[in-house]
């Protein structure tokens, strides 16, 4: 039988960006995959983080900067990026915040995230 998801689980962050998880180590106890509806204000940022999970993003509004060792990658409404284990990576927001769907495989969690202090 299938599992019914009906409401996530609002995960708390600073800077006004609201995380909600549908499926994952905070609202479903999966470890294996988590998916959140994310939405970021304008010109939103956070730290650096080096994640021990592959991160796929898919833009729904505005756009998604990903700073990386290569430079930066400017992701806009209906594109995608994918991010790897391992990889130093910073989010970002433009002017206009953004709205985009998260799926990292392991699952997020604060303890496999690595963000910089």
């Amino acid at each position: 039988m299938p599992d019914h998801y009906t409401s996530p689980v609002r995960i708390p962050v600073p800077g006004g960006k609201i995380i909600d998880e549908h499926i994952g180590r905070a609202s479903t106890g999966d470890s294996a995959v988590s998916i959140a509806h994310m939405v970021a204000p304008a010109d939103w940022d956070e730290p650096f983080q080096t994640p021990e999970f592959d991160e796929y993003t898919v833009v729904l509004r505005g756009t998604v900067n990903v700073d990386h060792d290569g430079g930066r990658t400017s992701v806009s409404a209906g594109e995608s990026i994918r991010t790897r284990a391992g990889e130093r990576i910073r989010y970002s927001t433009g002017p206009d915040g953004a709205d985009y769907i998260a799926v990292c495989l392991p699952a997020f969690g604060p303890e496999v995230v690595h963000r910089d202090e």
